[in-house]
């Protein structure tokens, strides 16, 4: 079994833009003298390695609280693709998948600087997966990324975005992706793996 660590470390993450950074502050140092180490932190729940709950964009939409951790824990199909992701890209990403594995085809990662396009969301949402990751810090162009959200996360594809595939080929693995349990909250950093049961 190998472990892979897809996350990004927190406070050296990526952040979109516009976003504030996260901080860090010891309250409490054994070098200055104090009996223990207390930190202190903030940050955006969109940083470095994180999940978008549909609350996001939707008003009604379901909060991180609410997500059913069965669609951020299982089986996920890692695809590697550079440049845009069009529609025929994702019916052969998906095909590919469910040839390999039909439950890793309901979680799917891409590898590479890849934008997924509002068709190959339609693709993704139609066919009812339960989550899409991603290497960027959004899964949709960055200059224009509200509707290739509104289309997933519309379907109630939970997006895992700002994940480090680097060291991962294409393949099924099992995934873990829980975030913390934030009530009411729009999106949560959390510390994504895959595991490699082969390796």
């Amino acid at each position: 079994m190998k472990i892979y660590d897809i996350s990004q470390e927190v406070f050296g993450c990526r952040v979109y833009p516009g976003d504030p950074m996260p901080e860090r502050e010891l309250l409490r140092s054994t070098d200055k003298g104090d009996i223990y180490n207390l930190t202190v932190f903030r940050m955006c729940a969109h940083n470095g390695t994180h999940i978008d709950a549909p609350f996001h964009f939707f008003k009604d939409g379901k909060t991180v609280d609410a997500l059913s951790l069965d669609a951020l824990i299982g089986a996920a199909y890692v695809a590697e693709h550079h440049g845009v992701v069009s529609g025929n890209d994702a019916v052969k990403i998906l095909e590919k998948a469910e040839r390999q594995n039909p439950e890793a085809a309901k979680r799917v990662l891409i590898k590479g600087d890849a934008v997924v396009s509002s068709d190959a969301a339609r693709v993704f949402a139609a066919k009812g997966i339960s989550l899409l990751g991603n290497e960027s810090q959004t899964v949709g162009p960055e200059n224009e990324p509200m509707e290739v959200h509104l289309i997933l996360l519309g379907a109630d594809v939970i997006l895992l975005e700002g994940i480090n595939l680097a060291e991962v080929t294409e393949g099924v693995y099992f995934l873990n992706a829980a975030p913390l349990n934030l009530s009411g909250a729009d999106g949560s950093p959390c510390r994504a793996i895959l595991i490699d049961n082969e390796g």
